[in-house]
């Protein structure tokens, strides 16, 4: 049964969790970035045929001077990614040192603006993939980041009783230390440094954090199903003559599901792809 809906005229809006002054920042900041990257990307390269559509990335991949821009585009991307994700984790730390226990109960109202913004602005990783920046499969890619969005601004974000729950502070951890050695490894091969540690641990450290974080994940979405099956988020009921309800708590049941298949799905795309970077990179170090 639908709770019973609350008439327009009597609805309130909800205040911001955090208590900030721009709740809508975490969202709105990457759009903005991507319309900045490709004004940049037209300005730097017009269209020879002077049309607004501007340049073919794909077709400009292999010249020196769209490379070196390129590089540094990534190098700042993974470089903000990781000052981020390294504060998120520093900062956890700190607290959990200091206050104990009671630090996981508000580790959302003290790191969530950051930590949207982050995953907010991973999204431009798909654009990297697409036209081809970045080397790397785009469904994968695609299914983990889905993954994150879903469980952080529709499973979190939207139920402030969820947010004090300890599996957030759970969560968080397992995904800013993949994010931290994943951006750092990203970051130095831009400019081609590699070290032979980090460079195992970025394709072997997932194999034990990244089935933890999807029982994280899933543990998060049987939390959070009483407070959807209560307050009614996100369920909603179309009008005649369509008269088709929408039970939001189903929906997420069903995403349970699609979320172990993933796991497999996305399993299976990291080893194939450890296991050709690692015998890639070994290869090098044997001809130097």
């Amino acid at each position: 049964m639908f709770p019973e809906c609350v008439p327009d005229g009597e609805k309130k809006e909800n205040p911001d969790t955090n208590g900030n002054l721009y709740p809508h920042l975490a969202t709105s900041f990457p759009w903005i970035y991507t319309a900045w990257i490709f004004t940049w990307l037209e300005m730097s390269f017009p269209s020879p045929s002077g049309s607004d559509v501007g340049i073919d990335i794909r077709e400009d991949l292999r010249s020196p001077h769209f490379k070196y821009r390129m590089n540094t585009y990534l190098f700042i991307y993974y470089l903000i990614q990781f000052c981020g994700h390294s504060w998120i984790f520093t900062n956890m730390m700190v607290r959990l040192f200091s206050f104990g226990k009671d630090s996981l109960v508000d580790t959302f109202y003290a790191i969530g603006l950051v930590m949207r913004l982050c995953q907010s602005l991973s999204l431009l990783e798909l654009l990297h993939l697409y036209v081809g920046i970045e080397p790397n499969r785009l469904f994968p890619r695609f299914l983990q980041l889905t993954e994150r969005i879903i469980i952080l601004f529709v499973v979190i974000t939207s139920q402030d009783e969820v947010q004090g729950k300890y599996v957030v502070c759970v969560l968080f951890f397992f995904w800013n230390l993949l994010d931290v050695v994943r951006y750092t490894y990203s970051m130095l091969s831009v400019i081609e440094i590699h070290y032979p540690i980090l460079t195992w641990l970025r394709h072997t450290l997932w194999m034990l954090i990244y089935p933890l974080c999807v029982l994280a994940e899933a543990f998060a979405i049987y939390q959070s199903l009483p407070y959807f099956e209560s307050f009614g988020t996100y369920s909603i009921k179309l009008p005649f003559p369509i008269a088709l309800s929408i039970y939001f708590p189903y929906v997420l049941k069903i995403y349970l599901m699609v979320l172990f298949v993933g796991m497999y799905f996305i399993s299976s795309h990291l080893y194939s792809e450890r296991k050709t970077s690692l015998k890639d990179f070994y290869a090098k170090e044997k001809k130097n």
